[in-house]
C-alpha cells in the first residue's frame, strides 16, 4: 500500500476501456486513494431519471449532448476527486479542454486480444453472438476514441490483473501528486 500524499487540486479521470470491469477498478482506486468518486455516465442517469439510451431515444441525441456538458460543466467545480468518464463523451465539443484544465486524465487499454479474453469471460455464451459481440467492439471503438489527444496520458493493462491495475493506478497518481506539489 502507498504511503504517498493522494491529496490535489486536480481530479483523476479514468476513460478508456480495458473490459466490463473498468468501473469495478475504479471504485477500487477511489477506495484506496480515499477520493470521493464520481461515474459520469451514471450522474447522467441520475439526473435524466433513466438510463442515457433511454432518453436519447426519447428526447434525441441533441438533448442527450446538452445533459453531458452539464455533467462534463459540473465535474469541473470538483476537486481531489476521481472521476470516471467515457471516452466518446470526453471526446465531445470542447469536453477535453473543461476537463484537462482541472484533471490528470488516464486512458485505461489493453490489448485487443485482452480486451476480447475479458468481454468472453464476462458475457459468457452471449459473446458468441455476432451481435452482442459487434456492440462491444463499437462500445470499446467509442471509448478508446480519446486516444492520443493531447493531456491523455495512456495505461496499459493488458498483462494485469485487477488488483494489479489498481495498484499502478494508485501509485501512478501519488506520483502524479508529489510533482504537482512540487510545482505548485
Amino acid at each position: 500500500m502507498s504511503l504517498l500524499p493522494t491529496t490535489t487540486d486536480y481530479n483523476l479521470v479514468l476513460t478508456g476501456s480495458i473490459g466490463p470491469h473498468q468501473l469495478i477498478v475504479a471504485r477500487h482506486v477511489a477506495t484506496r486513494l480515499n477520493l470521493p468518486f464520481v461515474d459520469a455516465e451514471q450522474e447522467i442517469e441520475r439526473r435524466a431519471e433513466m438510463p442515457p439510451a433511454e432518453f436519447k431515444d426519447r428526447f434525441g441525441e441533441a438533448r442527450l449532448r446538452t445533459l453531458e456538458s452539464e455533467v462534463i460543466r459540473d465535474l469541473t467545480l470538483h476537486r481531489s476527486t476521481l472521476i470516471h468518464v467515457n471516452g466518446q463523451m470526453l471526446a465531445y465539443g470542447d469536453h477535453l479542454a473543461r476537463i484537462r484544465d482541472c484533471s490528470y486524465i488516464l486512458c485505461l487499454i489493453a490489448s485487443l486480444d485482452a480486451v476480447l479474453a475479458r468481454l468472453h469471460v464476462a458475457l459468457g455464451a452471449r459473446y458468441h453472438n455476432p451481435t452482442e459481440r459487434a456492440f462491444a467492439l463499437g462500445m470499446l471503438k467509442r471509448a478508446w476514441s480519446i486516444r492520443g489527444q493531447e493531456g491523455v496520458h495512456e495505461f496499459d493493462t493488458t498483462y494485469m490483473t485487477e488488483a494489479d491495475m489498481v495498484d499502478h493506478i494508485a501509485d501512478l497518481w501519488a506520483q502524479r501528486v508529489i510533482e504537482l506539489t512540487r510545482l505548485g
